[in-house]
């Protein structure tokens, strides 16, 4: 059994369809808080929490999942991207899904596991990606 470490077209592979998927990921999330009319509640919602100007922050967050996510997915401002994405999943973390545990679903509801999954693969897609301009290619 071998332990080397995988080959260095293998992990840019790997690193390729993790940001794929992520961007996949994330655009459903704001296209579906578009599409059904979720923007105004989101927006509403922050007002409600005592956030300035919640409706301007619930376009603008649902407009970066969406205008943003292609950008990723043809590996254009990863680094940024995976770090605007990441601070927004955190504010998530902290305002909705701690309170709620752990568990997305079984032993709980509605918990943090899923959004800390997101920002650990956006940290390492961004990591993966830091320096370069555009995506890394496989050879």
């Amino acid at each position: 059994m071998s332990f080397a470490l995988a080959s260095p077209q293998r992990a840019t592979h790997s690193l390729i369809a993790i940001r794929l998927l992520l961007a996949g990921l994330i655009a459903a999330h704001g296209w579906a808080r578009w599409y059904y009319g979720g923007v105004a509640p989101f927006g509403s919602w922050l007002d409600g929490l005592g956030f300035p100007l919640g409706m301007a922050i619930a376009v603008g967050v649902t407009a970066v999942e969406i205008a943003g996510t292609p950008l990723l997915a043809w590996g254009r401002l990863v680094r940024p991207l995976c770090l605007l994405y990441g601070a927004i999943y955190l504010v998530g973390i902290v305002l909705v899904h701690a309170p709620a545990g752990w568990f997305v679903v079984g032993l709980g509801r509605n918990g943090m596991e899923y959004s800390v999954l997101l920002i650990a693969c956006l940290l390492a897609v961004g990591y993966g990606h830091a320096g370069a301009d555009k995506a890394p290619r496989g050879g």
